[in-house]
């Protein structure tokens, strides 16, 4: 297959006006506000009710999903410990994970159905994490808790601001969990791979408002890594300080993370990443040229953790949006959709130049495994009218009814 051209066409350089925003949390932060607010769960609500496609599909592949059931217990620990790869040590990391999107998946069911048994289960789990645990170790703590802490803040989001019933001394002991057990482990980032700072999909599902919301079955949603889950921690805790720190670090590593040509002949380096020169840098990035926009720091390892971040970067810019800062018009969108774009054409089976990682990139299972597109796209589509083609066709790839 030819190659397809790479999605929008150049725009003028927005860095500038990047270095020059100061993340300052809103007066009053808006609530439910972490990835979705009102209005978008609303919209969701309204489909799936009419029996619109492709929500009702994707709403009732995500009740069918196993983290969804009834009968699911939650199975908290005091101490999550977690080694490279959840492995060596391996203390609660998969049941913490799974619990949280549990939580989430509930959360979703009850405000979408008005079902009051989907809440009581949502607020089991975040209750039974509250009075358990205390603390997350080993190599992978950050990344962990990061997984984990983006979906509890989702989750409790729609739950406390939706009369379901969750009392304020349970609340309260939720946010002394998130307070003391999560917050301090992610809120100073890290020096790692961006997709620690930036995101991680974990399968539930993914969804997008005004024309696309509620997309893909229940263990494809994205969830995200430390950055992402201090925001929306910050925003359950009405922490402006907090927020301001999560957003600060964001907006220093967003550009460092996805290349776009009018950041010079090499990539941006993050802040503290001891990086200094143009060698040193594409060393790291193990590409050797830039000629084009949207190649991501990861593009050259493989197309599954540079999802990660994109799709985390995506949330981001989504919460601070709703919270009434919009990152999509300015460098952070530019270099989601140029990132967006760039990937997906490859996806979508356009050649690999012999420029890019040597001739040859990891896309892992492909499609299905770059399912983080729906909060982009609709974002600098559905919203701003952008053309987005090769993005357009992966995220069309990738709803309900796609996958075989």
């Amino acid at each position: 297959m030819a190659p397809r051209s790479i999605d929008c066409s150049p725009t003028e350089n927005a860095q500038s006006t990047l270095h020059a925003l100061y993340p300052r949390a809103p007066a009053s932060f808006t609530h439910p506000g972490v990835l979705l607010n009102k209005a978008q769960l609303d919209f969701i609500k309204s489909k799936v009710a009419a029996r619109a496609q492709p929500w009702a599909n994707a709403y009732s592949a995500m009740l069918a999903d196993s983290l969804a059931s009834s009968t699911r217990q939650p199975n908290p620990f005091p101490t999550v410990a977690c080694g490279s790869s959840s492995m060596n040590p391996n203390v609660g990391c998969h049941e913490e994970r799974e619990d949280a999107l549990a939580a989430y998946a509930n959360a979703l069911a009850w405000y979408i159905s008005g079902t009051k048994a989907y809440a009581t289960k949502a607020i089991s789990y975040m209750n039974a994490w509250a009075k358990t645990i205390k603390d997350h170790t080993a190599s992978n703590a950050p990344l962990q808790t990061g997984w984990s802490g983006a979906s509890w803040a989702r989750a409790a989001e729609i739950i406390r601001y939706s009369n379901a019933g969750w009392s304020p001394s349970d609340i309260t002991a939720f946010e002394n969990m998130l307070r003391n057990a999560y917050l301090p482990e992610i809120i100073g980032g890290s020096n790692s791979n961006g997709n620690w700072e930036l995101g991680k999909t974990t399968p539930l599902f993914t969804w997008i408002n005004r024309f696309l919301l509620l997309f893909q079955c229940l263990r494809s949603i994205i969830g995200a890594v430390m950055m992402e889950a201090a925001q929306g921690i910050a925003v359950f805790l009405n922490d402006a300080s907090s927020y301001d720190k999560a957003m600060t670090k964001f907006l220093g590593r967003a550009p460092a993370y996805v290349y776009i040509t009018s950041d010079g002949s090499c990539p941006e380096a993050a802040p503290d990443s001891g990086l200094t020169t143009c060698s040193q840098i594409e060393n790291y990035w193990g590409q050797h040229s830039f000629p084009q926009n949207g190649i991501a720091q990861e593009t050259c390892r493989d197309f599954v953790h540079t999802g990660y971040g994109i799709a985390s970067m995506s949330h981001v810019a989504e919460t601070s949006k709703i919270q009434g800062n919009d990152l999509w018009t300015g460098d952070v969108g530019t270099r989601i959709r140029y990132a967006l774009g760039f990937h997906s054409q490859f996806e979508e089976g356009a050649s690999v130049p012999s420029w890019l990682c040597g001739g040859t990139v990891d896309l892992k299972n492909g499609k299905r495994d770059f399912a983080i597109t729906e909060v982009g796209y609709n974002a600098l589509h559905g919203r701003l009218e952008i053309a987005m083609t090769n993005t357009g066709l992966l995220t069309e790839d990738n709803r309900p009814g796609k996958w075989t």
